[in-house]
This record gives C-alpha cells, structure tokens and sequence, in this order.
C-alpha cells in the first residue's frame, strides 16, 4: 500500500467486527430490504475504503444492488465530482457518504438552488432527502475502522428512548440555557423549531443522520442566541478537528458570533469563519452563487447553526468530530450552516462543551433542566 491515500489497493483483509457493525449498519439503521438500490460514496483512503466494501457486502448479502463510487477527498469548501451529483440524480433508495472528509459541496444547486415549498436548497441530495424525502441515508465523515467497528453496534432502544425523552420537551420549549464549568454561560431560542433524535433509526424515506450515532439536536430560531461559549473539549475547523489545549471563547450576540479569542485553537476557527464568508462573497463575484447570496452566505458564516447534545455511551473525545460530538456527558455547538435550511454557509463547525447544565425553558415561564453537569437528569 502507497503512503499516498489517494491511491488506494482493494487487497483489505476479512474483518468480522467490521462485518458485524456493516450488518448492523444495513439492517437496524437502514432497514434494508431486496431489490433496493443503494450508493457508497467514498476515497482511495483504507479506512473509508475498507467500511465501504463491508457496507456494500452487507447491502449484497440482503439482495440490495450496491454501487461504489469513488471520488478524491472533498473538504468542506470543495465541489463533489460531478459523477457524484448524477448518480444521486438517478434517486437511489440508500445514498451513504463514507468520507475521509466530506461528500463536498453541489457547484450546480448553489448557482441555482432547488426550491419546494417555499425553501431553498443548495444541494441536490439534501432536495431529495429533506425535501422530496424520496431517498434515506447516513453520513460518516472522518470515520475509522475501529471507531465504526466499536461504536456502531451499541443499545439503540435506550438511545431511542434517550432522544425520544428529550426531544419530547425541547419540542415544548422556547428557549435552551446552557451554562459549563468552562465558562459557557449562553441562551438559545427554539421556538418553532423541531428537535431532530440522531437515534440511529434511518429507515424511513426522508431520513438520515450520522453514524455512529448518538444525540439530539436542533437549529437555534434565527436571531435569538445571546450569551458566552467557551469550547473546551474539540472544535472543528476547515484545516480538520483540533482538542483543545485552551479553552476558545466565542461572543454571541443575536444569533451570531461577534468575537472569538483565545489560543492557536481559536485562531484556527476565527480564520476558518472568516475565510468562509470571504470564500462566498468570492463565488458570487464568480457567478457560483446566485447575485445577493454571497452576502447571505458570508454573513451565516458566524451563525449559530445547531445545539446538539452527545448520548452515546460508548464514545469518547478522540478528535474526530463524528464521535466526539456524539459523547455522553458533553454538548456541541455549531457556527455556521443549519440543519433548517434556512441559514445557508460554507461551513458548519461544530465545537464541544465539557459537562454542561442544559435547562429548557417553556412559554409560561417553567425550567427542566435535562442534564446537569453532564448528567442526564430525565
């Protein structure tokens, strides 16, 4: 095998934990059934390559028809091959994206995004997923054999009831406080917005999540979030996933960071903002965003685009945000791009805060807190 993960050998040897975890993966998570038809995007990179073929032999032992496609490595700044965008075109049952970084982005529905009841979307597999809801999936960026072998086969009833509980009264809620020994001290609003379960349950058209799975998360109300964030546990930037060795401190003023500040870390994430809203005032100028929206998108690079709170038990903070976001006991905020669509970015960066205090608030006033110094309380 070449150092060079670009070139890539399909020599990988059997691998029985990583079969199981597949099977998992295409039965308790997608519920696959015979005749689907079910794309694998992936790298010339070992690690995805290796689960990959696992998936698509998972998918070929319940009589799916797997493709694999493979496309050099895609940050989040980077266009997908075209291939990519037209097989999802072709509206499979199951798209997967099992990405050394990213599936990248769609350069076509960012000139011209999809539209369908009144939203917007800049990427064709998020138009037929959210939208359409014709095809179902998961996404595991960054992910690794051990970390899918180990990480994949866990108790899914008690994560379902975990998000089912959870969901159930953040639904009720119009406001979010979180509040950490680090420092975080910050309000997000919520209402009229639906709280999505990462439960691990992708069975339905129209449904998708990352996996491994584990957490409950939702878009904050635009303009609402106030307040102090200080990530102490990983952050996600452009250039990959940084631990933090000090804690980066994020301002927060009508649902946007104004200010961040602290060590290497924070100047890593404050170039990765301000690069993405210079990236997207650049395209507009280039014709690859529509006139009026590079605007739009440099200006939600500071948005507070997700809260998602971490409830898999078998996770730890390894750097890799796909698992680290997921750990029991911790929450993650993003900047950027939301899962509602009506924020649209570049970028969409999430960072962890250690054993927080999140309490919900209702319309009359009422607070629950839902986990206390990274207790679950409910």
């Amino acid at each position: 095998m070449a150092d060079n993960p670009e070139l890539f050998s399909a020599d990988i040897p059997p691998d029985a934990g990583l079969a199981k975890a597949a099977e998992i993966a295409m039965t308790r998570s997608l519920r696959v059934k015979p005749g689907e038809r079910v794309l694998i995007v992936t790298n010339p990179d070992i690690e995805v390559a290796a689960i990959s073929m696992a998936l698509y032999n998972a998918a070929s032992e319940h009589e799916a028809r797997g493709v694999l496609l493979f496309q050099r490595v895609k940050t989040q700044l980077d266009y997908a091959d075209e291939a990519v965008i037209a097989a999802i075109a072709t509206r499979p049952d199951i798209v997967l994206s099992i990405s050394k970084e990213k599936l990248g982005k769609d350069a076509r529905a960012q000139r011209k995004p999809y539209r369908l009841g009144g939203k917007s979307y800049d990427s064709l597999f998020h138009y037929l997923r959210v939208g359409k809801k014709i095809l179902r999936s998961f996404w595991s960026p960054r992910i690794t054999r051990e970390q899918f072998t180990g990480l994949v086969p866990i108790d899914y009833d008690r994560l379902k009831e975990d998000c089912r509980r959870l969901c159930a009264l953040l639904d009720r809620s119009v406001g979010v406080h979180v509040s950490a020994p680090g420092g975080t001290d910050v309000l997000l609003g919520c209402r009229g917005r639906k709280t999505k379960a990462d439960d691990g349950d992708f069975g339905e058209p129209g449904s998708g999540g990352k996996l491994p799975a584990g957490e409950v998360f939702f878009s904050p109300e635009l303009g609402s979030s106030t307040g102090r964030i200080v990530f102490d546990g990983s952050i996600a930037t452009h250039d990959g996933i940084l631990v933090t060795r000090e804690p980066v401190v994020a301002e927060v003023r009508e649902g946007f960071v104004t200010e961040i500040r602290g060590g290497s870390e924070a100047d890593a994430l404050r170039r990765s903002v301000e690069g993405a809203a210079r990236r997207a005032r650049d395209m507009e100028a280039a014709g690859s965003l529509p006139a009026g929206q590079g605007e739009v998108y440099a200006r939600n690079a500071a948005n507070l685009g997700e809260l998602g709170i971490g409830l898999n038990r078998k996770a730890g903070i390894v750097g890799t945000m796909l698992v680290d976001e997921k750990v029991y006991g911790t929450c993650h905020i993003a900047i950027g791009a939301n899962y509602d669509e009506d924020a649209p970015a570049l970028i969409h960066l999430d960072a962890l805060i250690k054993e927080p205090t999140i309490t919900a608030l209702d319309d009359a006033g009422n607070k629950t807190t839902l986990m206390k110094a990274g207790k679950l309380l409910i």
